[in-house]
């Protein structure tokens, strides 16, 4: 597969031209870093090399187009949104797994989208907010919605049932749109389980999360030719930086050619790897959550520790993982940790000595009441008050979120005495209110 930037890029460099253009280093601190000089095209705009290369990225996800995001997935969070508003020509309304990020939550009260929050059925599935096909379908029978929006893989390596989640939508006249931040790589399973190929009509994937791209490196991708295909560049125009970071851009096309070309054969040797060291951890006492090959998820309670204990120990041997809370351990894996990491891990991991499970939990909360439209309430600047102060006073914040990044509230829902239990549980203990 041909890699147009990075060779638009080296040649450029090879030039040894004098730069009268930004940025300011002018090359002496990163040759790489350029701006949108002759010949390297305008994102958004595009038309050369930049068009070429998402549509080797198009080609390799299946897409009816796909385009670059150097801002991550809340860069296409909100084009997703704005699409949506776009599409159906008023306010969109949106029915929401409830543990959506903080992007979705400001792009929808910007919008002045109107969001139906989907809560599981069990108020104990709060972090993973599990929504079935059968409650979907029961939800949509009584609730006429324009689109469903869900988070998957969540932060816990949780992953919804996509296909038939999106049948269910597509029966009821609605879109299916998927955070898939965390699953750019689920494309490049054995059968995919990304979500265009399991029938979303718009996703976004986090390159940088999971793929050997550089920080803030993403995908929009659009199922279809159509509107949305059609549409796409405008909408994210519309929220993205006018500068580019041609860094991020390059890692993104040079990907192109390792997802083409090596890396498939590199995941499909790693799988086992890291399933068969789950299995020996599982077999030390070790209790996982979630079916995200890539993600080892620690229920650090069943075997004593808090997930913040467990991480604190790993990170004394220079095991740095992705996230830790008072229940769980987040462990993100790619082929680039090679097997030494896991021989690592697996030792440290069985050298930590099982204790009796801790059995204290999340305290369970009821569904919050809305009493402000998101939109009024995140515009307003709001008043930092103690926790224990908050009762009855009204969310100013985007988000309240407990880890790993679930809102117990958003903008406009009342503080109640249950949603501060669960706030406390995680030391939570300040809100911005009105």
């Amino acid at each position: 597969m041909k890699t147009p930037v990075c060779d638009f890029i080296r040649d450029y460099i090879q030039k040894d031209v004098t730069r009268l253009h930004m940025p300011g280093h002018k090359g002496v601190t990163a040759p790489g870093d350029i701006t949108e000089v002759t010949g390297a095209d305008v994102l958004y705009h595009a038309e050369g090399i930049l068009k070429e290369s998402q549509e080797n990225a198009s080609h390799l996800f299946g897409t009816a187009k796909t385009i670059y995001s150097t801002e991550g997935s809340s860069l296409s969070i909100r084009a997703m949104l704005c699409l949506l508003r776009m599409y159906v020509g008023r306010t969109p309304v949106i029915a929401a797994g409830r543990n959506a990020h903080k992007t979705f939550v400001t792009a929808a009260a910007l919008l002045h989208a109107d969001v139906r929050w989907l809560w599981p059925a069990q108020s104990t599935d709060l972090l993973s907010c599990r929504i079935t096909a059968e409650e979907l379908d029961g939800y949509l029978q009584n609730h006429s919605v324009d689109a469903v929006y869900i988070t998957s893989p969540d932060y816990l390596g949780n992953v919804a049932d996509i296909a038939a989640l999106a049948q269910v939508c597509h029966s009821h006249h609605a879109l299916l749109l998927v955070d898939n931040a965390h699953g750019a790589y689920l494309r490049f399973l054995k059968p995919s389980r990304h979500p265009i190929d399991l029938g979303a009509d718009l996703c976004c994937d986090s390159a940088h999360k999971t793929l050997p791209v550089l920080t803030g490196g993403g995908y929009l991708h659009i199922a279809n030719p159509g509107f949305f295909a059609d549409q796409a560049q405008k909408a994210m125009s519309l929220y993205a930086s006018t500068s580019p970071s041609y860094l991020i851009l390059e890692s993104l096309d040079a990907c192109n050619a390792y997802l083409a070309e090596t890396y498939p054969a590199k995941l499909q040797a790693y799988l086992p790897m890291v399933k068969a060291l789950q299995t020996r951890l599982e077999a030390a006492g070790y209790v996982f959550m979630g079916q995200e090959p890539m993600k080892l998820t620690i229920a650090a309670k069943a075997y004593g520790y808090t997930g913040v204990e467990l991480g604190q120990l790993l990170e004394s041997q220079n095991l740095i993982c992705e996230f830790a809370d008072p229940d769980y351990l987040v462990l993100m894996l790619s082929p680039e940790n090679g097997e030494a990491a896991l021989e690592k891990l697996e030792t440290v991991l069985l050298s930590i000595p099982q204790r009796d499970p801790i059995l204290t939990s999340m305290p369970t909360m009821a569904e919050p009441t809305q009493a402000m439209p998101m939109a009024d309430a995140i515009l307003q600047a709001g008043e930092p008050l103690p926790l224990a102060r908050c009762e009855g006073r009204i969310l100013a914040s985007p988000t309240v979120s407990c880890p790993p990044a679930i809102p117990v509230l958003v903008c406009g829902e009342r503080v109640e005495p249950d949603a501060m239990s669960v706030m406390a549980y995680y030391g939570i203990t300040e809100l911005n209110v009105i």
